[in-house]
């Protein structure tokens, strides 16, 4: 009897334990990534901007390549993950922002201007149709390689989901060019959607699903699955009778995922800063908003370092209560990586495409500014591209990374983890000084730039790399000066 009873208590604890863990895994957030899309109407130089902070807890480390374009004979394959598909004949030219070991992490930044990121947006959908490995990681990768516009890149990332179903449970991918901008929600399996952001408005994407209202009449503004609704019924996620109009959202979302604070917070907090309008801090929040005015790559950078600074981060009286890093910000101690992709269409490609990369978290690091036609990162901002390849292509998961403080991604981390908060205003003021530089040098060398680009192309792509190498040698002397003039002042005798 005694074993009996000991037993049935065990079982019963597995069993509210695993109740108890089903419970977390609904309501916890994918604690990362936030991004923002700025149309070509609503931007103070007619570019469409992309911005993105990309957020990934653990020790993580992010490699910049610059990768030229490739071509190929009709003969070669490339693989895709497990399914081998024929190449086209080329693959386009390249930023990449690396982050080895993690599937859904990498942004790209292509020779057209076709940009991508994603945020982590779980659905519903726990099992979906997935047919020889499915498509995930690749997924990215394969719109950057391949797309000459946002569009492009829109049907092609569809085409590839239809064929081999989405692995992950649902993701949001930015999708941008130099004309337009789009959202694509994934769903575990072969079901999608896009919607583009209206040229004159601003959209917010904060690791849940932001399409509501729907429209696949309309393909210049909508496209997705046929049966995306459809689908939605026969899951039982959406009754016409009972919850009017379709609203993909409110159908497909993780409920754990829509309603939690952090990412309510995130969305309204980029979306109540730059609306012409009051957004009332309520569900649903708006796809995209009209902007009180035109946006700057400057005003943006400045809403990927939010902290909420003057709002209460707390959603409702009732939601659960916020961890550390709920209540830290757009911004926060697990984001990696942060760029604004400044695409512009009235230049040409190498230089309207301007990457403004942030090498550790934005709140306390400068945005440094590489026009595509730059050419290579300087030395030091990522691993060999060849080597950072094949450990794409090997999937290193679990390898572990050593710091290199010859590498720029851990001198600007190492940077931001020792900076004492007293030290903070002398650092914004560093920040402020070397980022108002580069904007003010930007229209100079762009013009020089233009001058030199048919006759000496060469010399063009240098005046654009200097000045990029510049601002990053500005910005590293910024930050040792804040550590020199701090250790100075805590020896000072007045202090």
């Amino acid at each position: 009897m005694g074993n009996k009873s000991i037993s049935f208590r065990f079982t019963l604890f597995r069993a509210i334990l695993f109740i108890t863990v089903l419970i977390m895994y609904a309501v916890s957030p994918v604690v990362g990534c936030f991004a923002l899309v700025v149309g070509k109407e609503a931007s103070t130089d007619g570019s469409v901007l992309m911005a993105h902070n990309e957020d990934d807890g653990g020790q993580q480390l992010v490699n910049h390549h610059h990768v030229p374009r490739q071509k190929f004979t009709p003969a070669e394959k490339r693989m895709l993950e497990k399914v081998v598909m024929g190449q086209n004949e080329y693959a386009w030219a390249h930023i990449w922002s690396e982050m080895p070991g993690l599937d859904f992490s990498d942004s790209y930044l292509n020779e057209w201007g076709v940009c991508i990121a994603s945020d982590g947006c779980k659905s519903k959908e726990f099992g979906g149709e997935i047919v020889e490995g499915g498509i995930g990681k690749m997924l990215r990768r394969l719109v950057a390689l391949r797309a000459q516009t946002s569009r492009e890149g829109v049907l092609l990332a569809g085409k590839l989901i239809e064929h081999f179903g989405y692995v992950a449970r649902g993701r949001t991918y930015i999708i941008c060019d130099r004309e337009q901008g789009w959202l694509f929600s994934a769903v575990r399996g072969k079901h999608w959607l896009a919607q583009r952001v209206p040229d004159d408005e601003v959209a917010a994407v904060a690791n849940t699903y932001t399409i509501h209202r729907i429209d696949l009449s309309d393909p210049q503004n909508f496209l997705g699955s046929p049966d995306i609704i459809e689908y939605a019924k026969s899951k039982g996620w959406y009754d016409s009778r009972k919850d009017g109009p379709f609203d993909f959202a409110a159908a497909y979302a993780n409920p754990g995922m829509a309603n939690h604070n952090f990412n309510i917070t995130r969305q309204w907090g980029a979306l109540r800063r730059v609306a012409d309008k009051p957004v009332p801090r309520k569900l649903p929040l708006p796809f995209s908003v009209k902007p009180k005015h035109k946006l700057s790559v400057a005003d943006v950078a400045d809403i990927l370092r939010d902290h909420y600074k003057g709002v209460n981060p707390v959603y409702s009286p009732t939601e659960q209560p916020l961890s550390r890093i709920h209540a830290e910000g757009i911004c926060n101690r697990i984001t990696q990586t942060s760029f604004v992709a400044q695409l512009r269409r009235d230049m040409p490609r190498e230089i309207g495409i301007v990457y403004w990369l942030s090498l550790a978290k934005p709140c306390r690091s400068f945005f440094i500014p590489f026009h595509f036609g730059a050419g290579e990162f300087p030395q030091g901002y990522g691993s060999p591209y060849k080597s950072a390849l094949m450990y794409f292509n090997q999937k290193k998961k679990d390898a572990p990374f050593i710091p290199d403080w010859r590498m720029a991604f851990w001198s600007f981390t190492r940077f931001y983890e020792e900076i004492e908060p007293d030290r903070l205003a002398l650092l914004y003021a560093e920040i402020e000084k070397v980022e108002s530089r580069a904007f003010f040098l930007q229209k100079p060398v762009e013009k020089t730039a233009l001058q030199l680009l048919n006759t000496e192309k060469s010399a063009a792509r240098d005046l654009l790399a200097n000045y990029s190498r510049g601002i990053y040698l500005e910005a590293l002397e910024a930050m040792n000066k804040t550590i020199l003039k701090s250790s100075c002042c805590t020896k000072c005798p007045e202090k």
